[in-house]
This record gives structure tokens, sequence and C-alpha cells, in this order.
């Protein structure tokens, strides 16, 4: 009788355990669809919170009250209006015991109940305070030595926001880099041994840094937003404030922005995307908006207002310790990477044969490689693409040139619906479904002219690299259709902004600062290579600076890659979900005007537009054959 009731106990724990794995899978996947953030398979000290944040309704008081359950909470961030926050704990082991304590954990908030969600992330940024004593940073500060210098042990320089001083290497403000064949005698202050050696035992770093850059703000200077040159330095960088405390901005190429109260004696940790894809700066002004208390916790701004005050700045003296990169950075941020944007990308071919070598490096074999990823996020129908199918007759043949997972072959059961795609991989989660597809190219499709009543292609020939093959892919639509057979053709819009409404590409507040970076880089590259532009490696999530470019695709993959690809599905176990290497697909993103244009121009005869619009960051047209057959 007990050993029944224990295994009914036992079972039932079983379930709950289900349950709360699906609804962290669930958190993960969200905050990677809308935030951007990849959570980590394996126990680290930092944890996000789903559900948690300033965003719901969670004070951070409260929020921290539960946290410290599980160990010594050594920062927490809780960004303005998101409904999670980030903590670190003082060990993996801490962080491993708040994610069993803790997951599941019912907070009440107010008038309701929120539940907590937990998942483990690779912290990108951590703040370290009282990481120096007061005698310490007194030694600190008279070890640098601001009085003028002949010699060329250290290098001194007096910008227009605040002084510097470099040891080990100087930084080179006219090209943003390091002259690496130029060491300077005397190498890093003794006094910052054993600081350094802390960080060393401590895990912050794994080699001893061999460049010091000390800068000097009086009060009302800062410094512009700036990510540190990936070629110069390696991962990761670390800043000592001294003297003063300061308010640093940090901001996402997205246009998320976490601002971090940086008090004295704190040490700055940026590692991975904090280090390679944020940019951080110091806005000049004399008085920060800071937290009244001085709370456990990182000091990372909240939008809780009734918690702010002014505060004076002083005079802030930093130390930033960074390794010197002796070989070509290969970061999985390739949109913001000097060494990786140096490295010779392709121009935009003219010829029939550089399109055809384009396509099947950057197009045909990258699908081939994302298929199982690519098709688990491609599963919700466009409304007007459904639109377009739902008004086709019963009886209807429809052919969808370019298929993909198959999405919209299923969408109006009363037709005849075949598919095809120039991806086998693609191409094979489609038979596993039961759709009709074969493989094929978009130019020439084995199907018999004038034997189709509807076409569709949807987001394929904007692949394209050349003009006339954009041309011959609709050419190839309307050869297919009866006459009066109608055509309906997505491609990208270069307008991600239409009407003054973003697209869902876009996330709210597109930053500025890396658009102005990435279009500095462009006009040097265009300016030297005139007669065959460069085709340019897009920062995701950002407006297009031209219309024809690489695209980023991050894959996500598990232990078995292609196994169950035909299901569409990323809801395996989490702890299988790993990040991948970086493709790149080429895009020729359109103009307004243009795909109209295209389809009444360059050979394509014997059909009309019947209407033409914008939807969410794409340009559509819907054709209808008047006459003939398209050769």
């Amino acid at each position: 009788m007990d050993s029944s009731m224990d295994g009914t106990r036992s079972l039932r724990r079983t379930k709950e355990e289900k349950k709360l794995l699906r609804r962290q899978i669930k958190a993960s996947h969200t905050l990677l669809k809308h935030e951007g953030i990849s959570t980590a398979s394996h126990p680290t000290k930092h944890l996000v919170v789903s559900n948690g944040g300033l965003g719901n309704g969670v004070s951070r008081e409260s929020l921290l009250e539960v946290l410290k359950e599980g160990g010594t909470v050594e920062s927490l961030l809780t960004p303005p209006a998101k409904p999670y926050a980030f903590v670190t704990y003082s060990s993996t082991e801490a962080g491993q015991n708040a994610y069993t304590l803790l997951n599941g954990r019912a907070l009440q908030c107010h008038d309701q109940s929120v539940t907590l969600y937990f998942s483990y992330v690779e912290k990108g940024v951590s703040l370290l305070e009282d990481f120096v004593s007061p005698e310490e940073e007194l030694q600190l500060l008279q070890a640098v030595d601001w009085t003028p210098h002949t010699d060329d042990v250290t290098v001194q320089k007096a910008l227009k926001h605040r002084r510097v001083k470099h040891y080990g290497y100087e930084f080179r403000y006219d090209n943003n880099n390091i002259d690496k064949d130029k060491l300077l005698p005397g190498g890093l202050p003794a006094e910052c041994d054993a600081l350094l050696q802390r960080c060393l035992a401590d895990g912050h770093i794994s080699v001893l840094p061999d460049q010091l850059t000390v800068n000097q703000y009086q009060s009302g200077q800062g410094i512009p937003p700036h990510v540190d040159t990936h070629s110069a330095f390696e991962d990761p960088i670390l800043s000592l404030s001294l003297g003063a405390k300061t308010v640093m901005d940090f901001k996402h190429p997205d246009g998320r922005s976490v601002a971090v109260v940086l008090p004295e004696r704190s040490l700055l940790v940026m590692k991975g995307e904090s280090r390679y894809l944020w940019t951080h700066g110091i806005t000049p002004r004399k008085f920060d908006v800071v937290p009244v208390s001085e709370v456990e916790g990182s000091g990372v701004m909240t939008s809780d207002l009734s918690n702010l005050t002014l505060s004076r700045r002083g005079t802030r003296t930093s130390l930033t310790f960074r390794k010197i990169r002796h070989i070509p950075c290969n970061c999985a941020y390739p949109s913001v990477c000097d060494s990786q944007l140096l490295s010779s990308p392709p121009t935009v071919p003219v010829a029939e044969g550089d399109a055809c070598r384009l396509e099947e490096q950057y197009v045909h074999q990258v699908y081939e490689e994302i298929s199982s990823h690519f098709s688990s996020t491609r599963h919700s129908p466009w409304p007007h693409v459904r639109d377009f199918l739902l008004s086709l007759p019963p009886g209807s043949i429809l052919a969808d040139i370019g298929c993909g997972n198959g999405k919209y072959l299923e969408i109006n059961p009363e037709v005849i619906s075949v598919g095809c795609d120039r991806s086998a991989n693609l191409v094979q989660i489609c038979v596993e479904r039961g759709y009709e597809a074969f493989v094929s190219d978009a130019l020439s499709v084995p199907l018999r002219s004038g034997s189709c009543d509807a076409c569709i292609s949807i987001a394929v020939i904007h692949h394209f690299s050349t003009q006339e093959r954009r041309q011959a892919a609709v050419r190839e639509l309307v050869r297919l259709l009866k006459v009066g057979g109608r055509a309906l053709i997505y491609v990208w819009a270069m307008e991600q902004e239409y009407n003054n409404q973003k697209s869902k590409y876009l996330k709210e507040g597109t930053a500025g600062a890396s658009v102005e970076m990435m279009s500095s880089d462009m006009k040097c590259t265009e300016e030297q290579n005139v007669t065959q532009p460069r085709i340019h490696i897009h920062t995701n999530r950002t407006a297009f600076l031209s219309q024809d470019l690489l695209v980023p695709w991050h894959l996500k993959c598990n232990a078995d890659k292609n196994k169950g690809a035909g299901s569409g599905s990323t809801n395996g176990p989490l702890e299988n979900m790993s990040q991948g290497p970086v493709f790149h697909r080429y895009y020729h993103v359109f103009q307004q005007g243009e795909l109209e244009e295209m389809c009444c121009c360059g050979g394509v005869t014997g059909v009309k537009v019947l209407r033409s619009y914008h939807d969410q960051g794409n340009w559509c047209v819907e054709l209808e054959k008047t006459h003939g057959n398209s050769s």
C-alpha cells in the first residue's frame, strides 16, 4: 500500500517535471524569437529569469528576495519594460542550485501571481563591485603618472573629451587599431599584477593582458558609443573604475539598450556578445540619474522612477586591460567584425557564370546546411498568401515554386498542389509530411507550359543575383500558367519601414550607431571598387543599407542534426540545443516599384499586374496571364 502510494507520488512528480520542462523550452524559444537571447545547454552561474521582469510587474526587490534562496547573488539586471531579468550567482554551483530550487516558483506581485522559469545563459557582461579595496585603489591611481614624458615607455594623449595613457602597446585613434610590431618598453605597471592575478584565479580571464589603456574623465566628459576593434583585441575586455562612479550605456544593433551604474572600485568584464556586438559609451554630462539606494546588484538602471536621484560626477579614472590579437578574428558577429569584413566579400556578379557560382555558395549550399533549423522557423503562413490560396476554385492546379518546407501546400485541401525547391533537404521534409514535391531550379521547372491555374513564388526571386535571372524566374512562372491563371510573388523589400510603420523584421528602436558604422565601411569599400561593388554583410534586425547583401543565419542545431527534420519542430530536450556556425544567404532586396516594373518588362509578356502591395517588409504582386506562353 505504501509502495503504491510512493509510486503514485513519483509519477505525479514526473508529470510536473515534464510540464515544467515544456514551459522552460517555450520560454527559451520566446526569448530567442522575440529578444534574440540564446540560452545555454550547460550549467553556468548566469541565468535568465522568464516572467521575472519589470515588464510584467515584478519589482527588483521582490525578485531579489526570491533569488537569494538559491545562493549568493552577485548581480541582478532588470531591463526596463522587459518581462525577464538576468541574475549572476557567486558560482556555477549556486546557479545550479537556484535553477533546480526556483524553477516554476510562483511569485505574488501586487494582485497577480507569476511563475518564474529559469534558463542558463553565457553572460556577456559582468560587474563586480568592490573588486579592489580603497587602499588598492589609491595605489593604482598613484601608479599612473600624468606628468609629461619624453621617453617612449608609455604614450600619453590629451583627447577632446578625456586624456589617455597607453601601456604595452599604443592604441592608434587614427585607424582604431594597434601597431602590433611596436611593443612599448616597460610593459604594464607592476601595481596591476595582484589585480590581474586575481582575475586569472577567479576565471574572468584565461591569459594575462598585455595592453592597458588608462582614461581619465573630468566631470562632464565621456566617450562615444563604440565596439572595441575585433582585429586588435581578444575576448574578454576588463575595465576597472577608480575615483568616481559613472553610468555606461550599452546598446544592441536591434535597439535594445541598458544603462549600467559603474561604482568606484568596480570591475566590468565584457565577454562574447557584449564585447563583440553591443556598443558601450559614456554620455558627456555632469550629473547622472542613479538609484537612490546602493542595494545589492549591478546597479543596472530600471524603470522604477521612485528610486532615482541625481549624482554629480567626479573625476573618474578607468583602467582597461586587453590581450592583443595576433590572428584574424573569427567571431560569430561578422556584420561588425573588421577581420571578416576586410576578408574580401564577394562582388555583385555581372556574368552568368559568376551569378551561378555566387548562388551556389550563398544560397543553395546554405539552405542544404540550415534546412532543419530553417524549417523549424517556418510554420505560420502569411495571411495574404493564405487568402490568395483559399480564393482558388476547387480542382485548381497550384504550383509552389520554391516551396521550402511546404507550409503553403496544405492551405487549400480542395486544390491539387505540387511544390518544388532547389534544396533536396527541404524537399525531403515536404515528402515526409506527405506533400507532393520535387527538386528543381526555379528557372527551369519540369512542368508542361500552361498546366497550372495558379503559381506562387514566396521569398524566392530575391535570391537570384542578377536582373536577368530575376526576370527569367518571373517568365518561368508565367510559362506555367494557363491563360487567366494567376501568380503571387513575394520578395524582400528594401523599405522595411512603410507608411510610418516598421516591419516585424525591424525591432522597435533600430540602433543608429551600428548603421552609421556599417555605412561608413561600405562607402569606403565602394569607393575602392566602383565598377564591381562588394556585397556587404548585413546586421540582422537593422535597416538595409544596400540592395545586394549577405544576411547572417545563426544556426541552432542539436545532437541529431537532421533526425526528425520532417516534423519542423524544435521541441526536443533543451539541453540538446546548441549554437552552431554562422551562414550567409545572398539577397537582392527590392525597392518600391522595382518588382512591378520587372513583371511588365524584360521579356515578360502576356501578363498584367492585378495588384501590388507592401506586406510586412515585402513587396508583393499578383499577376494574371492574359495570352500566349512566355518562352
